[in-house]
């Protein structure tokens, strides 16, 4: 079984853009949340995309499958997601041999900058540099599938 260790944090600072090694823009959409599990499809670049089942337990481990998928079947996934379709731009940053994804999310979160960091192992040591705001890898409200679900501000909406 495939399992993704990931720790998120809040950005603090701009210190990170000096060292982004690449870019890509990101659309996705939740297609299925339940307590157990959150199924997604991404966008990345306009260009390719994939299919993505994450466990939906808290915490630093989780198990995820990936999936390439055809670009127009994602195109019309994407039509059929729950929620907001997220949009965000990500920027790989390399350090002391792990790679950051900081994501500057756009549209309805725009203004949100979340930086994460996969490890080999969750006891795995990494530099905290100084960019760096709180940890939120166990807070819910900063998963994307959760982010989906929020209503912009100003947003009341119709029940």
């Amino acid at each position: 079984m495939a399992k993704e260790i990931e720790r998120k944090f809040l950005v603090a600072g701009e210190g990170w853009r000096e060292r982004v090694a690449r870019s890509r823009g990101l659309r996705q959409g939740y297609l299925a949340q339940t307590g157990k599990l959150a199924a997604r499809v991404r966008i990345l670049d306009d260009a390719e995309a994939v299919l993505t089942i994450k466990s939906a337990e808290p915490g630093t481990t989780r198990a995820e499958f990936e999936y390439p998928i055809p670009l127009a079947d994602a195109r019309a996934l994407l039509e059929l997601a729950t929620g907001l379709v997220i949009e965000k731009r990500r920027h790989l940053v390399p350090l002391d041999g792990l790679t950051w994804e900081v994501d500057v999310f756009e549209g309805a979160h725009a203004g949100l900058v979340l930086a994460e960091i996969e490890l080999p192992a969750e006891d795995t040591p990494f530099e905290r540099p100084d960019w760096l705001g709180p940890e939120v890898t166990d807070d819910r409200r900063y998963y994307n599938a959760s982010l989906a679900l929020q209503r912009p501000e100003g947003d009341a909406g119709q029940d």
